[in-house]
């Protein structure tokens, strides 16, 4: 219980105040704990950070996928691909992960999101091999990009969000139809 708390408490001082407010300090704040207690679970920002990505990624991944089973025929199916991701974009789990840089990770750290983003993109791999595409594989990671790049505008805020998932699911249905 007390490591589902201070992972809590490090979405919330990473979406609300970004690297600099994910303090061990702040964390036993938040959680009542005393400092040293905190040491006890993490070593560090970053072992933090790869715990969110390893509890949270696979939530996300989930959403992702029921939104594309309960999706009808392949063109349908990429739609909810990229719509689930950018919704997901304002959710306080994704906005903690983006919030630290992967400079800030550990080579271990880095590879794990590495795979999490590459299950991401598997799902997407027989669908556009159904849709007739001779690599599929490389559909899917330019497709990712799209939705990645449109994860960026969004989180910039310069463009309303549903403006940003209008534009990605247009630009990703050209290009995945040829």
């Amino acid at each position: 219980m007390q490591r589902a708390a201070l992972l809590d408490a490090a979405r919330s001082l990473l979406s609300e105040g970004g690297t600099e407010a994910l303090t061990f300090p702040a964390l036993a704040e938040r959680t009542g704990l005393a400092r040293s207690s905190v040491y006890e679970y993490f070593r560090s920002r970053a072992a933090v950070v790869e715990e969110l990505c390893e509890v949270d990624f696979p939530v996300w991944a989930a959403e992702v996928e029921a939104a594309m089973a309960a999706a009808d025929g392949p063109e349908a199916k990429v739609e909810a691909y990229v719509r689930r991701q950018l919704s997901l974009v304002g959710d306080r789990r994704h906005r903690a992960v983006v919030a630290i840089s992967a400079s800030e990770l550990d080579a271990g750290a880095r590879e794990k999101i590495r795979a999490a983003h590459g299950a991401l993109v598997a799902m997407i791999v027989d669908v556009l091999g159904e849709m007739g595409h001779a690599e599929p594989r490389l559909t899917a990671m330019m497709l990712q990009g799209v939705v990645d790049s449109a994860v960026r505008r969004i989180e910039l805020g310069v463009e309303e969000p549903g403006v940003v998932a209008e534009a990605a699911v247009r630009m990703a249905l050209r290009g995945v139809l040829g």
